[in-house]
């Protein structure tokens, strides 16, 4: 599995932490800002995963040498991404939980057109479809094997329950704690 500059930084964090990997201050200091956000201002999450998940090299694919080569797509497709946390991370300060909605939508679909579909592999979508077919935001919280969703009303996170014990994963409701 290859760990990530996000899988390192939550480990030795632990809750729920913004992360800024602005390549200026990996260049000056060799790691990004990371500030905790308070827990209080999340919406109700869940988490939902495969028992035999994905492997990290293989979700990664071929995106650490595009990057290395320059390839504007996945340039521009990770600045996107650090613009979706900015949005996410603002999104939650407002509670505002439509806002959010949006930027982990976006997250997961513009992941979706640069990684492609083959290498997110088809039980991945199955789980992100449930969630969709449900009308709720989800994305990947790391490189596969898992979703992150927000419930929208209880009666969508019971909808959800059940559609995932349908297709062979685990659910839970997430609670984020403070180390």
């Amino acid at each position: 599995m290859q760990a990530g500059l996000q899988d390192r930084v939550i480990q030795t964090y632990e809750g729920c932490m913004y992360m800024d990997f602005a390549q200026s201050l990996l260049e000056e200091r060799g790691y990004g800002d990371y500030v905790r956000l308070p827990i209080e201002n999340l919406p109700l999450l869940w988490l939902a995963f495969l028992s035999d998940p994905s492997n990290s090299g293989k979700m990664h694919n071929n995106i650490k040498s595009r990057w290395a080569q320059g390839d504007q797509e996945v340039l521009d497709a990770m600045r996107q991404f650090g613009a979706f946390t900015d949005q996410a991370r603002e999104a939650l300060g407002r509670k505002d939980w439509k806002g959010l909605g949006e930027a982990m939508s976006a997250n997961f679909a513009l992941r979706r057109r640069v990684y492609g579909e083959a290498t997110l592999g088809e039980a991945n979508l199955k789980m992100i479809a449930v969630a969709e077919e449900a009308g709720l935001p989800v994305k990947f919280p790391g490189s596969g094997g898992a979703v992150v969703g927000m419930a929208t009303t209880e009666e969508a996170c019971a909808y959800c329950t059940y559609c995932t014990y349908c297709t062979y994963c685990t659910y839970c409701t997430y609670c984020t704690y403070l180390p």
